[in-house]
């Protein structure tokens, strides 16, 4: 599966639907960020029940803002419409399948539960 853009006027319609959505945030300068990306791509070709999106920071400054990223790569999950992970830094692919498995068997209910209170 190939990773999808994210914009100002698509994020919140891939963001909020049910399932998860991983997120890399990067850009086209970004040393760290070109390193990810082949990992980020192996990743979303494993795992086709998962969106695999990335959000150019150069060309959507706003969404940037939006979700303070400060360092780039920052990678997030969201599931269920939550973010559940926001990170900086290039991780390691070992390190991507383990954050996705960690996604994977969250309670989203006790998610909640904990976040409203």
């Amino acid at each position: 599966m190939s990773t999808v853009t994210l914009t100002a006027e698509n994020f919140d319609k891939v963001a909020q639907g049910d399932g998860i959505v991983m997120v890399d945030f990067w850009a086209d300068w970004c040393g760290p960020c070109k390193r990810f990306a082949p990992v980020y791509e192996r990743s979303a070709d494993k795992h086709d029940d998962i969106v695999f999106a990335k959000v150019d920071t150069d060309a959507e400054p706003d969404l940037a803002q939006r979700f303070g990223i400060r360092s780039i790569p920052t990678l997030m999950a969201i599931r269920d419409g939550m973010i559940v992970f926001a990170e900086p830094g290039a991780v390691p692919e070992s390190v991507l399948e383990n954050v996705i498995e960690q996604v994977r068997g969250l309670d989203m209910d006790d998610v909640r539960r904990r976040a409203e209170s």
